[in-house]
């Protein structure tokens, strides 16, 4: 089994871990990747759920670490491959000046990127008839786990301790959606100005469509390198609904900011986020993310998770094939776009730990050097 397909496999069945205490701490709710652990196959450092339904019940058994820090993924007792688990980063036992644990500002996801939600609040979130049904964004603030509001100032020492401390490599600043024509790119725009300012740092915000584009231009003069605005789901029908309030905002405001954002950021650098398993079929998800290419944006496509507390934390993940028969074609059709994970400057495409995606890249590009 290749790494591109084991990686597809542990994403949509998640894992059982026979020491539950390897690696550092996984997450439980909020803003996601959540309910997963960071582990790394051959020189990918992906997320894989451990704490969902489907995880459970998983064949797919992690066994406890070797001396050489290595543990085997076993399926049915049959070896199916080597993965490790990154270390707990160092940053994560400071606090600042007012008692604030680093690690309720900002996150390590992955091995070296930095992600914060800015804004743990989100107005989709607070009606029932608006939440996304797949969003556990006030989870881990109702823990206890982080704070209703990053201050630029906290995320800039947060990053800066990160970068120096434990080499992170770029930041992804996303953020519930507030009351606003802006859509939380004002907020983003504050936090990204500070964190440059403290530190050389690539940075991906991520938020819905401004109702005015020229906060586009906004965000890149604060520092932001990289934007995410995402789908999630790409037909309407399932858009109303999976996610009724940010469906408000129509599939046509999504493509005309898209195409303005490109003009602003550079083709590949904007991106959007694609959940396949809530009802669009692989036929739609690939039409559209034809359409995203010719345009010049990143189709970052990733399994469902169904997570607890949410109205779909009983919902299927996609199976293994269903992503395959997505992300096989998917990858060579960024290639042929002439975009690649490794060539954004900052953001989940970049990292694409929650998606076989830029593994199935890898192949891709492999081939065809192999055929010159």
């Amino acid at each position: 089994m290749s790494d591109a397909d084991l990686i597809n496999e542990l994403q949509t069945r998640g894992m059982r871990l026979v020491d539950p205490s390897q690696g550092h701490e996984s997450r439980r709710g909020g803003a996601g990747p959540t309910d997963h652990k960071a582990v790394t196959i051959g020189d990918h450092t992906v997320m894989v759920p451990v704490h969902t339904a489907p995880a459970f019940d998983s064949p797919y058994v992690v066994t406890p670490q070797g001396a050489d820090g290595t543990a085997e993924v076993t399926k049915a007792g049959a070896p199916m491959g080597k993965i490790s688990f990154p270390a707990r980063p160092k940053f994560y036992d400071l606090k600042t000046a007012e008692g604030v644990p680093y690690n309720h500002i900002a996150v390590l996801h992955a091995r070296d990127v930095l992600a914060t939600t800015v804004l743990q609040t989100c107005i989709r979130y607070e009606s029932r008839k608006k939440t996304c049904q797949f969003c556990s964004i006030g989870q881990s603030l109702a823990a206890g786990r982080t704070i209703a509001h990053k201050t630029p100032e906290q995320l800039a020492e947060v990053a800066k301790a990160a970068v120096e401390m434990d080499g992170v490599k770029h930041m992804v600043l996303t953020t519930g959606t507030p009351a606003g024509k802006d859509r939380g790119a004002a907020v983003l725009a504050d936090s990204a100005r500070a964190i440059k300012a403290a530190v050389d740092i690539p940075i991906q915000a991520q938020c819905e469509p401004p109702e005015d584009d020229a906060w586009l231009q906004k965000m890149f003069d604060a520092g932001v390198d990289a934007l995410g605005m995402h789908l999630e789901a790409v037909t309407p029908e399932v858009r109303e609904r999976i996610m009724s309030g940010k469906a408000q905002v129509s599939l046509d405001k999504y493509f005309s900011s898209f195409e303005a954002a490109v003009k602003v950021f550079g083709r590949g650098q904007v991106s959007t986020y694609i959940l396949a398993g809530l009802g669009d079929t692989a036929e739609a998800i690939l039409e559209t993310s034809e359409k995203l290419c010719e345009i010049g944006v990143y189709p970052f496509v990733v399994p469902f998770v169904p997570v607890s507390g949410t109205p779909l934390e009983s919902h299927p993940s996609p199976t293994s094939e269903f992503m395959a028969s997505v992300l096989r074609p998917l990858s060579q059709m960024v290639l042929k776009a002439g975009m690649r994970a490794d060539q954004i400057k900052a953001g989940c495409g970049k990292c694409g730990a929650c998606s076989a995606l830029s593994t199935y890249e890898k192949l891709g590009l492999r081939k065809l050097e192999a055929a010159l």
